[in-house]
C-alpha cells in the first residue's frame, strides 16, 4: 500500500490535459494501485485521477461505495445522452460542493488493467462521476462545471 498526495485547487498539473498511457504494464498496475489506495484512505471520494496525485496519465479509479473498484486506462466518453442536475464535490476542493449539470447516462470507452477494451455504461450518479473524472484528465475541474456553489 503506497498512498499518494493529493494536489489542491490551485496546483497548475489539475488545469493540464493527461497523455495517453501507450501499454498497460506492472508499473502502471501499481500506480492504479496506489491511486485506489490513496483514495479509499481519504475517506470520502468515489473516483481519483491520477493528475490529482500529480501524474499525467489518463487514469482513473472509481468506487461508488457498491464493493466494485473500476481501475480506467485511457478512458472516454463515447456516447451521452439526457440531463440531470447534480451536486458535486471534488477530493481536490475540499469542503466545497455545487451544482452541476451533467449528462444522465454515458458510455464509456477504456481499458481495464490487464489491458482489455472494456464498454461500461453509467446511469445518474455513475454517470456524473465518469464524467467528473474524465473531465480532470482533460485539465476541466470543478468550478469549470460549477452553475451555483452550495459550500
Amino acid at each position: 500500500m503506497a498512498l499518494r498526495n493529493l494536489r489542491y485547487e490551485d496546483d497548475e498539473i489539475l488545469r493540464k490535459k493527461s497523455r495517453e498511457v501507450p501499454e498497460v504494464d506492472d508499473k502502471i498496475r501499481q500506480l492504479l494501485d496506489d491511486m485506489a489506495d490513496t483514495m479509499y484512505a481519504l475517506g470520502n471520494g468515489a473516483g481519483l485521477a491520477a493528475c490529482q496525485v500529480g501524474i499525467l496519465k489518463r487514469l482513473v479509479v472509481i468506487d461508488m461505495g457498491d464493493g466494485h473498484l473500476m481501475k480506467l486506462v485511457n478512458p472516454k466518453i463515447v456516447g451521452s445522452s439526457g440531463v440531470q442536475e447534480c451536486l458535486e464535490g471534488c477530493l481536490s476542493f475540499p469542503d466545497r460542493f455545487g451544482k452541476t449539470v451533467r449528462p444522465q447516462k454515458v458510455i464509456v470507452q477504456a481499458l481495464d488493467e490487464n489491458g482489455e477494451e472494456q464498454i461500461l455504461t453509467g446511469d445518474g450518479e455513475r454517470a456524473k462521476c465518469f464524467c467528473h473524472e474524465i473531465d480532470h484528465l482533460n485539465g476541466i475541474v470543478l468550478p469549470d462545471r460549477v452553475t451555483e456553489w452550495i459550500c
